[in-house]
C-alpha cells in the first residue's frame, strides 16, 4: 500500500473525528515540521564550484492522542524520491500502568544504548549508521521509569515490514539503519538478503546524584535471528553496550562502549563478513563484526538575542573498530552548534569523516573493508528547521 498525502489526511481526519464522537474527551494533537538542508561537501568538485547546495530536507506529520491512558504517537516522514520518499519513522499504540510503568506496540524506539539520542548534532553518531541509535523496530516495549533506576524489556519481530511476501526483500524506504538487501555486483539480483527477526533487548540505567552532577550508568544488550532469503536457513546477531551519561549544569557529556556481531547463513560464495544495511533509498555494506567507542559533550547557553533564546555548542567523535584485520576501520568527528529561536531550530555542522559513506566519496564499501589511507573528508552542514 502507498500512502500518499491525501489518504494520510484522510486518516488524520478519521482520528479526529473519532475522538470528537465516539470517546468522551479525548486528547488529540497533531505536530510537524518543515526542513530545508545547505551543504558544502569536500569530495564534491562541482557543488564546490557552486559554492554548496541549498534545498528541501523533509515535511512531517506528528500525530498523538491519549484517552483513559491508551495511547498514539505516530510520526510520518516526506523525504524526497532520491532520498526515500515517504516513510513511517514510528507509529505506536501504548498505555500507561502508571506515572512509571509503559507499555508501547507497533513501531516503536528499540532501547539500546543511550536513548532517545547518543549524539548532539544533527548527523547523529556513528552508532546511528550501524542500525544502534534511534533505532525503530516493530514489536512490543514494556518501560520502567523511577527516581533512581530506569529498564526496559522488548519483542521485536521484525524491522518495519512494508512487503509480506514469502521471501520479500527488506525496503529501502526507512528512517533507521536494519540489515536489508543490495545489489552488490550489479547484475540487477539482490545480494546479501537477510532479515532481523524475533529480537529481544534489555536496558538498564542507573540514576544518582551528586552536589552539583547527575550521572546515568547504564547496560544494554539484544539478540536475535538473521533470516536469509536465499537459503531459507537462520543466523544470528547480537550486541552489548556499556553506556554512561553526565550532567552538570549546562554541561552535559554522552559517552558509550558498543559490541555487535553478525552471523548470517549465506549463499555458497557470499562472503559473510559483511552484511547490507539500509535506510533512506540506498543501501551499503557494513563490517558484520565490530566495536564502536563514541564519546559526546555540549555544553548550552542562554541567550537574550530576540528571537534567538540559547545556544548549544558540541563535539561528537565516533570510532568503528572493525574485526576483519584487513578493512580499514571507521572515524566520524561533528563539531557544531544548535542554535535555539522560538520555534526554528539551526544546526551548523563540521562534519569530518573516514571510511564514513555519508562523509566521503565512496559508499558501498566505506562501513565494511573501507579505503586505505583514506583522507579525512569534511561535510559543512546548516539545517534550519520549523517544529510545530
Amino acid at each position: 500500500m502507498i500512502l500518499t498525502s491525501k489518504t494520510l489526511c484522510f486518516y488524520i481526519a478519521t482520528i479526529i473525528s473519532y475522538g470528537v464522537f465516539s470517546q468522551d474527551k479525548p486528547e488529540v494533537n497533531l505536530g510537524g515540521a518543515l526542513r530545508f538542508n545547505y551543504n558544502l561537501s569536500s569530495w564534491k568538485d562541482g557543488q564546490k564550484k557552486r559554492g554548496g547546495d541549498f534545498g528541501y530536507d523533509f515535511f512531517r506529520i506528528n500525530t498523538k492522542a491519549k484517552y483513559k491512558g491508551v495511547k498514539l504517537n505516530a510520526e510520518y516522514r516526506f523525504y524526497s524520491k532520491s532520498f526515500g520518499g515517504g516513510m513511517l519513522k514510528q507509529g505506536w499504540i501504548g498505555y500507561d500502568f502508571n506515572a512509571q510503568n509503559n507499555l508501547q506496540m507497533g513501531l516503536t524506539q528499540v532501547p539500546f544504548g543511550i536513548t532517545q539520542y547518543n549524539s548532539h548534532n544533527w548527523f547523529f553518531g556513528i552508532n546511528y549508521y550501524l542500525g544502534m541509535e534511534d533505532d525503530h523496530d516493530m514489536g512490543i516495549k514494556f518501560s520502567h521509569k523511577g527516581v533512581n533506576w530506569e529498564y526496559a524489556l522488548a519483542f521485536f519481530k521484525n524491522a518495519e515490514e512494508l512487503n509480506f511476501g514469502s521471501n520479500s526483500d527488506v525496503s529501502d524506504s526507512r528512517y533507521s539503519y536494519d540489515v536489508g538487501s543490495i545489489d552488490f555486483d550489479g547484475d540487477g539480483n539482490l545480494d546479501y538478503r537477510n532479515k532481523e527477526v524475533n529480537q529481544v533487548n534489555a536496558k538498564i540505567n542507573y540514576l544518582f546524584s551528586g552536589k552539583t552532577a547527575k550521572h546515568k550508568l547504564g547496560a544494554s544488550t539484544q539478540y536475535g535471528g538473521l533470516y536469509n532469503l536465499d537459503t531459507e536457513n537462520m543466523g544470528s546477531h547480537y550486541a552489548i553496550a556499556m553506556h554512561y551519561e553526565l550532567f552538570v549544569g549546562h554541561f552535559d557529556v554522552k559517552a558509550q562502549l558498543s559490541r555487535y556481531k553478525y552471523n548470517p547463513e549465506n549463499p555458497l560464495g557470499e562472503a559473510s563478513n559483511v552484511i547490507a544495511m539500509t535506510a533512506y533509498g540506498a543501501p551499503y555494506l557494513v563490517a558484520s563484526e565490530g566495536s564502536t567507542y563514541t564519546l559526546g559533550a555540549a555544553y548550552n547557553i542562554p541567550v537574550k538575542w530576540h528571537p534567538v533564546s540559547s545556544i548549544q555548542i558540541y563535539n561528537d567523535f565516533g570510532y568503528i573498530n572493525k574485526n576483519e584485520s584487513d578493512f580499514e576501520n571507521t572515524l566520524m568527528n561533528v563539531t557544531g552548534a544548535l542554535i535555539t529561536a522560538g520555534n526554528v531550530y539551526t544546526y551548523v555542522d563540521f562534519a569530518a569523516g573516514k571510511n564514513q559513506p555519508w562523509l566521503g566519496p565512496v559508499w558501498t564499501d566505506a562501513l565494511a573493508a573501507g579505503t586505505a589511507n583514506a583522507n579525512w573528508e569534511i561535510r559543512f552542514n546548516i539545517n534550519i528547521g520549523y517544529y510545530f
